[in-house]
């Protein structure tokens, strides 16, 4: 379907360790919406960890068919895949993953440097991003000078700064308290309220309730899916 942002159609991934094959995914199947709010919840050892590499394109699968916002990712080279992780993907981290040496203002900058934007425009949309987030004030500050929370607000600012098709979080409130992390879900509900489509890969089902569709993974299958309950 033309509005579909993610369709996945048979997905498998199998590791290869030279002793023994581990099916990670076993043929999981489902699509996307544009302006969705997904929860990916289950287990470790569940798929969903696996599954998120491959929505992210960080890996690709052994079988099965992914089209990420009409584009098909089977047979992308490595800097075709990188090209839409830049240009498609906003990424939230658990661990943060900003660079220390540089502020939070750069850290945004950062994907918007490697797309080519021009310095005036990159600069302004930064700060504009960061504002977004509350963190206005907090522009010159380095990594090492915020809280947790704030880290995290500035990790979902440089996710945004290509507007990207989907932000993709992985436990992005796993190293946060109760109230940082009920902050960026709040965060997430803003953006997802103003139109925007967003994935969490998360193991806290209280925080998997808060959004619009959750999917529970076992043993690499979908085991439910409220929107398929919905229907």
């Amino acid at each position: 379907m033309a509005d579909d942002i993610i369709s996945m159609d048979g997905i498998r991934k199998v590791y290869d360790t030279g002793k023994v094959k581990v099916e990670a995914l076993k043929g999981v199947s489902f699509t996307v919406k544009k302006g969705e709010f997904v929860a990916i919840v289950g287990p470790s050892g569940s798929g969903k960890s696996t599954l998120m590499n491959l929505l992210g394109c960080l890996d690709t699968p052994t079988s099965g068919t992914y089209t990420l916002g009409g584009e098909a990712v089977a047979g992308l080279s490595r800097d075709a895949l990188a090209d839409v992780r830049n240009r498609r993907v906003g990424f939230v981290f658990q661990n943060f993953n900003l660079l220390p040496q540089i502020s939070a203002q750069e850290n945004v900058e950062t994907p918007m440097l490697f797309g080519g934007v021009p310095p005036k425009v990159r600069r302004a949309r930064a700060a504009e991003l960061l504002s977004k987030v509350g963190l206005s004030d907090r522009l010159a500050h380095k990594p090492t000078e915020l809280s947790g929370g704030q880290m995290q607000r500035v990790a979902v600012a440089r996710a945004l700064a290509m507007t990207p098709d989907m932000l993709l979080a992985d436990e992005p409130t796993g190293n946060l308290d109760s109230t940082s992390g009920g902050d960026i879900m709040g965060l997430f509900t803003q953006l997802w309220n103003a139109g925007g489509t967003v994935l969490v890969i998360t193991h806290d089902t209280s925080l998997a309730r808060r959004a619009g569709r959750v999917i529970e993974m076992h043993d690499g299958r979908i085991l439910k899916d409220s929107a398929r309950e919905a229907a």
